[in-house]
């Protein structure tokens, strides 16, 4: 859609901006919500991210990439929800222009990264599965990290490409405010392939890929159960079980991440083709936005070092010499 093909009172037409309505309890209980889902979001991210950050056992290439994913639901919950919940909340942006195109690029870049930070962890569970040997002597925390850097950077550079070639992010007054960048055709099939079409052929191929592996090592794993082995296949077993354990478990934040992800997409895709409600836009992004609040849940339900983890930092037993050290894994 080209933001020069309308004027204010056509843009008026096209969107359907309602005002809040409610009684002021239910307004009240509205803000309440939205700053228990916020400090939720910032406070479960942020012991993820000590947890990996302190604790030496979990400084694995993987746990790099779930620190990296961490990172930027951290920044989801602390930068986009309070402005998303509250747009949604007032039925209105309040904050002005120039907040609204800082608020953009913010908002693109870290959705941007949140969704490479999932195709790579498919691309991570990939390579462990189909290749254990080669995954550990060539793919290293150093390496990973390299990578991780490289994504954030990338993605940086394209959404500040993005936001310079279609202009400036536009509010609309007439109307109650908005919060809008309209992208030119071009940009929009660009847009669709790079933010969307690719990562998702990535995470969709790759976790199809990994399950079939998965199911393939249980069957190996029942073999060997059946017949007395030397202590290396032992091992082999249990480094399978754990893989195929770690699979399982990411691929459910996967699912989450594309539950949440679809609407967004699926909205973008037709609001250039049908007339949609304000609301319906904000709350796919609300939806979006949630599961940077549900990826520490998940962590929680089916880490068990997580769960210490958290215990030993809440109780600030992190603090105590060579806490570092701790075995969690146990």
């Amino acid at each position: 859609m080209n933001l020069t093909e309308f004027n204010q009172s056509d843009l008026c037409e096209h969107f359907s901006c309602p005002e809040r309505s409610g009684s002021p309890a239910v307004y009240i209980l509205q803000y309440v919500c939205s700053a228990a889902v916020v400090l939720l979001t910032v406070c479960g991210n942020m012991l993820i991210i000590i947890s990996v950050l302190h604790f030496k056992q979990l400084h694995t290439a993987t746990n790099m990439l779930v620190l990296s994913l961490a990172v930027s639901d951290f920044l989801v919950g602390a930068l986009v929800m309070p402005p998303m919940l509250i747009w949604t909340i007032e039925s209105c942006w309040i904050f002005g222009k120039v907040f609204c195109t800082i608020f953009g690029l913010i908002c693109g870049f870290l959705t941007n990264v949140s969704i490479y930070n999932i195709a790579l962890i498919a691309v991570d569970r990939y390579l462990a599965l189909s290749n254990p040997f080669l995954y550990m002597n060539r793919v290293s925390v150093r390496i990973t990290g390299i990578v991780i850097v490289c994504v954030w950077c990338v993605v940086l550079a394209y959404s500040s490409a993005l936001l310079y070639f279609n202009g400036n992010f536009t509010v609309f007054v007439m109307c109650p405010g908005e919060c809008y960048l309209y992208l030119t055709d071009v940009w929009t099939v660009i847009d669709l392939v790079i933010t969307f079409i690719f990562p998702l052929s990535i995470i969709i191929i790759l976790y199809t890929r990994v399950f079939v592996i998965a199911k393939k090592h249980a069957t190996a794993i029942r073999e060997l159960n059946n017949h007395t082995r030397p202590k290396t296949q032992k091992i082999t077993s249990h480094s399978m079980k754990s893989e195929r354990k770690a699979a399982k478990v990411l691929g459910i934040l996967v699912s989450v991440f594309l539950m949440c992800l679809l609407p967004y997409f699926i909205y973008n895709l037709l609001s250039n083709v049908i007339e949609l409600q304000t609301e319906t836009f904000q709350e796919v992004s609300v939806l979006f936005c949630l599961n940077s609040n549900i990826n520490p849940v998940i962590y929680a339900l089916f880490y068990p070092w997580f769960r210490r983890c958290v215990k030993l930092i809440i109780t600030l037993r992190i603090f105590q010499t060579d806490s570092a050290l701790i075995n969690i894994l146990s």
